[in-house]
């Protein structure tokens, strides 16, 4: 087939084909659907030829699992999506979720075709459904390698995991130009919906490359922690004989319990061969997600990050770990929870952007997951923020927390400053009163004592004996079944 691939390299960006050739394994793609043609006539569409209706759709392989693709060609009337555009890609996900395995779509497109009018937005109605359809049931990757705008973002949106370039990727409702006409504001399509903007601020993009050779890596490295889908996979099975060197997690974290420190080098040091592939690295990084193997198996790692807002949980970050809790949960891939937190972010613009709200998809998360749930509390675990980070309340297996772990319902000062108000105010020292109060505060509830004594913690563990405790509790729980009362689903908070 003639493919027009000297207009994609003239913007430095790849061809439709060229795209899946990279990403699927030598040799693997074949194509279905490679005749289709529009039925348009209106606006002169009867004289047009568009090839494969400007979209690519097949199966191939990567690391030799199956998957469904397609690619939208640019090349090709702007890879428009019109009726037959839209049909070939519906088709293609139907046949995954027929045959239980990923899909991934490549997006680069000027949008609905406006010369099939309705027929074409149609077409993004029935692609949203079947996304939909086939969430927690098939993972759905979404590249987005050129513009995507208006109701074609919406497909990634539902999607599991999206994927940008930057310079490259664009996604927004509405482009600069409508923009500019109803708001009269002036802004360039990068600030509007570029690569770094989703990344960073928006939240809609899961992983930022520099160029598509990299993003193409990227997606491969995820794959290699994915399911194939919703039924239980070899992914999960504990193996016996993994590589392994013994890593001391004692001196990783300081004393001082108001210290910053980076709690990457806590799953690094915990999971098999330090590797952890970060989700949303750019986003709320206040807390940290993402997929490692512990002893083989496949887990999901979300952890407070003190070394940003003391690793606070604010509106982005219970966002960002609820909706990766809620995959993980659909592909029974278990749960390990680091906890270091002071409690949720406090202020005005907090509360009027909803934290209320955005806190409770964290607590629901939690609460509605099935799967092996473990948790280790590091440091500190103050509040309403220790139930929200997989506490015994919320239905974790297994609770460990280190030594120095403070479990209380706030921080030293804070508590003093409330319980001895008034003692405070009327004594002739304050400073000598308030820091005895604290110490016995600290003696009182700063430890993790009162806790494993009311069952609350399983275990107080040595921080060098962490990944021994989080192995038995997976390999104890990985049989686990959860009863659930019967009915058609809950109403998170969204």
């Amino acid at each position: 087939m003639n493919y027009d691939l000297e207009k994609q390299h003239k913007h430095g960006k790849y061809h439709a084909i060229e795209r899946i050739e990279r990403l699927l394994d030598g040799d693997s793609f074949w194509e279905i659907g490679s005749h289709i043609e529009h039925d348009c006539h209106e606006f002169g569409m009867d004289e047009k030829h568009i090839p494969y209706d400007g979209v690519i759709t097949g199966f191939g392989t990567i690391m030799n699992r199956q998957v469904a693709i397609y690619s939208q060609d640019f090349t090709v009337m702007g890879g428009t999506l019109g009726k037959m555009h839209g049909q070939k890609i519906e088709r293609v996900i139907e046949l995954a979720i027929k045959y239980r395995c990923p899909v991934i779509g490549i997006n680069d497109s000027g949008g609905a075709r406006i010369q099939e009018g309705i027929e074409a937005l149609g077409g993004y109605g029935d692609i949203f459904r079947l996304n939909t359809l086939a969430s927690g049931y098939i993972p759905q990757i979404s590249i987005i390698l050129g513009p995507c705008a208006g109701g074609a973002v919406y497909s990634p949106g539902i999607t599991d995991f999206v994927f940008v370039v930057e310079t490259i990727s664009k996604m927004f409702v509405t482009g600069p130009k409508v923009v500019k006409q109803v708001l009269f504001e002036s802004i360039d399509s990068q600030t509007l919906g570029g690569a770094q903007m989703h990344a960073h601020t928006s939240g809609v993009a899961h992983f930022l490359s520099k160029t598509e050779d990299s993003c193409f890596e990227q997606v491969k490295e995820l794959f290699d922690y994915l399911p194939q889908n919703n039924i239980k996979q070899d992914h999960t099975v504990l193996h016996q004989r993994v590589s392994y060197e013994g890593k001391a997690l004692s001196h990783l974290i300081p004393d001082n319990p108001k210290q910053a420190y980076d709690i990457r080098t806590v799953i690094e040091a915990t999971v098999d061969d330090s590797r952890f592939l970060e989700v949303a690295k750019e986003f709320a990084q206040n807390i940290v997600v993402g997929f490692a193997r512990i002893s083989g198996a496949v887990t999901g790692v979300i952890a407070n990050q003190p070394k940003v807002f003391a690793g606070v949980i604010d509106c982005d970050a219970s966002d960002k770990a609820a909706r990766f809790i809620r995959f993980c949960d659909a592909y029974h891939i278990p749960l390990l929870t680091f906890v270091d937190v002071p409690g949720f972010m406090p202020g005005s613009e907090q509360e009027q952007k909803g934290i209320i709200r955005h806190g409770a998809k964290l607590l629901y998360a939690y609460s509605e997951a099935t799967v092996a749930k473990i948790t280790v509390i590091l440091r500190k675990a103050y509040g309403g923020a220790y139930i929200a980070m997989c506490s015994k309340q919320l239905g974790a297996d297994f609770v460990f927390a280190w030594p120095r772990a403070e479990i209380a319902v706030m921080g030293a000062e804070g508590a003093i400053e409330v319980l001895f108000r008034k003692e405070l105010a009327a004594s002739t020292d304050p400073a000598a009163f308030k820091q005895r109060k604290t110490e016995e505060y600290k003696r009182a509830f700063l430890n993790p004592d009162t806790a494993v004594k009311r069952g609350i913690v399983d275990e107080i563990i040595s921080p060098d004996r962490t990944r021994e405790f989080i192995i038995k509790a997976l390999r104890s729980s990985s049989n686990k079944v959860e009863c659930t009362l019967d009915k058609k689903h809950g109403n998170i908070p969204l």
